[in-house]
């Protein structure tokens, strides 16, 4: 299905200067990178304007809190930098007309991909030279020299042994440097470019291309291995996740573009991720193999998925135009803070938290998000409230040790996309539970899954322990703008909610009934306030049917946005 009256048709010649039409609110924003620029630009961003119909769209919604989504991964085997953030498009703004009040000023953008940073034109003193002639040459020296040794890839194309496991496996310690024009390229034939268990390892100024990695496999770090570092680096063209990641990882200053199913799969088999890092990276355009089409449901899709990290702070990013979610924290993660990033352009949500505990999202520009598969439910008949920020069964938690012990929302600009904030809870989703679709995992309070069952499960304390709840989340100071003719929609992309469905599931549940839509609509400590909201805003709670105006939102019972303003944009 075309995107209709969509502001996302690519176009040559980069950013142009503002004109009036801009300033009045109806130019594209800054996501429109300049095309002829990128070499090898992006199929997967040129052909968004038009490129899937009704057929190809997923049966389940976009997190498996609601309907359900099968959790694939368990197949799967510091010195800060200088960040580019680059606000500018390099013209001088000669439009007299006012902006529009609905309009709001761009923030600064990431922009790695179409402007990464050369690395060193000669070999460090003592690095081992990589010679691109000779096929193999990096995996043979690495497999040849000690732990901490620094490799200097020569300018071209490097290329491994022609079999489809050929990679190179480093020593702990071991750092990649690529000169200017160093590309790894697997020649769609290897699956794999670093892998392995070594810790600490470094790669920077290199471009790795065209590996081939099964679904929910990685390119760079196949193995999750701790302490590694990817700076000023490119990631783009390959199948699977373009990286894996261990403990502490560091992702900074990088391209991650075009990747087949992720920019980056935070997962790891065997021990939780803590202090992860992913920041000033440009994030764009992956899933271009559309996973969810493939395999409907399957909840394994976006610019970067997060499995049980507990603490990473992803800042600074400009995550866009990627297939599915931006950002998408999945099963017991816990400590994040996401903050300063531009999420823009994504076909689905910007960010989903799901199944996970205590976060900080601030100061992020949020805009044109969830067009496609906004649009795609609504025009289904579906009136779940499918929005651009998604927290499905996430709350805050002061039993688990983190930053903070909310879910706290503030200080974020949402413009033009397709909603604003769903906080969602299944009445049937829970430890132990058929409908937990996040099979065989628990809460993060319950470490036997088997306990939560009759008779325990009815009192105290796993009553609420064997629960993801969605509790403790507070939505403040962010502006919300929404106009209708910008986003070309009449009913269902307006709505803020808190809401669960009706329990029934399975047979011995005790959340049946209302129970869970009263306890996260009336009981959890879930509010909104001191947010301003320019545009037709409607409001849901407890149901899909209780659709409120902000008289009644604010209303008895359910006292929501106290301190918050409301208006309709100019000409309106």
């Amino acid at each position: 299905m075309e995107l209709r009256g969509s502001k996302s048709a690519r176009r040559d010649g980069g950013p142009p200067c503002p004109s009036e039409a801009e300033s009045s609110g109806e130019a594209e924003s800054l996501r429109e990178a300049d095309d002829r620029s990128r070499p090898d630009a992006l199929e997967a961003v040129g052909e968004r304007a038009g490129r899937r119909d009704a057929a190809e769209i997923p049966q389940q919604p976009p997190g498996g809190g609601r309907l359900g989504i099968r959790r694939l991964h368990r197949a799967w085997p510091a010195v800060p930098v200088v960040l580019v953030l680059l606000a500018s498009t390099g013209c001088e703004n000669t439009a007299s007309a006012r902006p529009k009040p609905t309009a709001v000023r761009s923030a600064p953008v990431a922009r790695m991909c179409a402007e990464p940073a050369a690395g060193p034109a000669k070999a460090p003193a003592g690095a081992v030279t990589v010679d691109p002639a000779v096929a193999g040459d990096l995996a043979a020296k690495t497999r040849s020299s000690p732990p901490h040794t620094t490799f200097w890839l020569r300018p071209g194309r490097h290329r491994l042994e022609p079999n489809r496991y050929a990679q190179v496996i480093p020593k702990e310690g071991d750092s990649y440097l690529g000169a200017p024009g160093a590309v790894l390229d697997g020649r769609r034939t290897n699956q794999y470019a670093f892998g392995g268990t070594a810790r600490n390892v470094t790669i920077r100024y290199l471009t790795v291309q065209g590996f081939v990695a099964p679904q929910n496999e990685g390119v760079v770090n196949h193995d999750s291995a701790d302490g590694w570092v990817i700076e000023h680096s490119t990631i783009r063209n390959n199948s699977g996740a373009g990286l894996m990641a261990g403990d502490r990882q560091q992702v900074r200053a990088s391209c991650l573009r075009g990747n087949g199913q992720y920019g980056m799969n935070a997962y790891k088999a065997t021990g939780r991720i803590s202090g992860l890092v992913v920041e000033g990276n440009e994030i764009v355009g992956n899933n271009k193999d559309d996973w969810e089409r493939r395999r409907p449901g399957c909840g394994c899709t976006g610019g970067v998925k997060f499995w049980a990290v507990d603490g990473a702070d992803v800042r600074g990013n400009w995550v866009h135009d990627n297939r599915g979610a931006g950002l998408w924290a999945d099963t017991d993660n816990n400590d994040f803070r996401i903050e300063d990033n531009v999420l823009e352009a994504n076909d689905g949500a910007a960010l989903i938290y799901e199944t996970s505990y205590n976060a900080v999202i601030r100061n992020n520009t949020i805009r044109r998000n969830n067009w496609v598969e906004g649009r795609r439910y609504a025009d289904r008949g579906d009136s779940f409230p499918f929005a651009t920020v998604y927290l499905s069964e996430s709350g805050g938690e002061p039993r688990i040790r983190a930053r903070t012990d909310k879910i706290e929302i503030y200080r974020n600009v949402l413009e033009n996309n397709w909603s604003g904030i769903t906080l969602w809870e299944n009445a049937d989703r829970f430890c132990n539970s058929p409908a937990n679709t996040s099979s065989g995992d628990c809460t993060l309070l319950v470490k036997n899954t088997k306990r939560c069952a009759q008779p325990a499960i009815a009192t105290a304390p796993l009553y609420a322990d064997c629960r993801w709840r969605t509790q403790r989340v507070d939505i403040h100071n962010n502006r919300f703008v929404l106009d209708k003719s910008v986003v070309d929609c009449t009913v269902k992309c307006d709505r803020m909610a808190v809401l669960a469905n009706y329990g029934t599931y399975p047979d011995w549940s005790p959340y049946q009934g209302e129970r869970v839509a009263e306890a996260i609509t009336l009981e959890q400590h879930n509010r909104w306030h001191d947010n301003v909201y320019v545009g037709p805003w409607k409001f849901i709670a407890h149901d899909p049917s209780r659709i409120l105006d902000y008289g009644q939102w604010q209303g008895m019972p359910y006292q929501q946005d106290a301190g918050s303003t409301f208006r309709a944009p100019d000409g309106d």
